[in-house]
């Protein structure tokens, strides 16, 4: 449920800095912003949705939420870890919005190539703030694969449910954690 609150917050503040980019694209010239604004509520924009609200919801979310009950435990395997990839998320998220604010914010778009990305362009922290925002979500991500994974393997073991009798959505999120790693 907190990965569903999350994520949608997260998605709220998304579709905000839509709206902020849509009403930019618009009208003629630079009318809310100049150009480095611009390229920042881009990036900030689909780091957000990318990386803040889908993963959160289609990972964390239903994930936590449908795997225990389609592979018939009571829980995920490791509840710590569990509490621990979803209390990084937020850090994250906090990184993100600290590098709205450093500077001009990280103007470097969503793939973060270097030649946007390199201190001859961006000489403040901002875009340093992003990537280590990226690498929190990552970590989150990696711990809650490895306890997908775990809840996986604990439930057809204990069960003794064979890999061919599992549903599409415990494939896809076996799947999605093994990609992760």
């Amino acid at each position: 449920t907190l990965y569903f609150i999350i994520g949608v917050w997260s998605g709220f503040l998304g579709a905000s800095m839509s709206l902020i980019i849509r009403t930019e694209l618009g009208m003629v010239g630079s009318v809310i912003m100049d150009e480095q604004i611009y390229n920042s509520m881009v990036t900030a924009h689909a780091f957000l949705m990318i990386f803040f609200f889908i993963m959160p919801v289609a990972m964390g979310g239903f994930g936590n939420w449908l795997l225990p009950l389609m592979m018939n435990v009571a829980d995920m395997a490791f509840p710590r870890l569990n509490n621990l990839s979803f209390w990084l998320v937020p850090v994250a998220l906090l990184f993100m919005c600290l590098s709205l604010l450093v500077g001009l914010g990280a103007g470097t778009g969503w793939t973060v190539y270097p030649p946007l990305s390199n201190s001859v362009y961006h000489f403040g922290g901002s875009v340093d703030f992003a990537i280590f925002s990226l690498h929190v979500a990552g970590v989150s991500s990696i711990l809650a694969s490895i306890n997908f994974i775990t809840t996986c393997m604990k439930g057809k073991i204990s069960y003794v449910l064979s890999l061919e009798y599992l549903t599409l959505f415990v494939w896809a999120m076996i799947v999605t954690s093994f990609l992760l790693l």
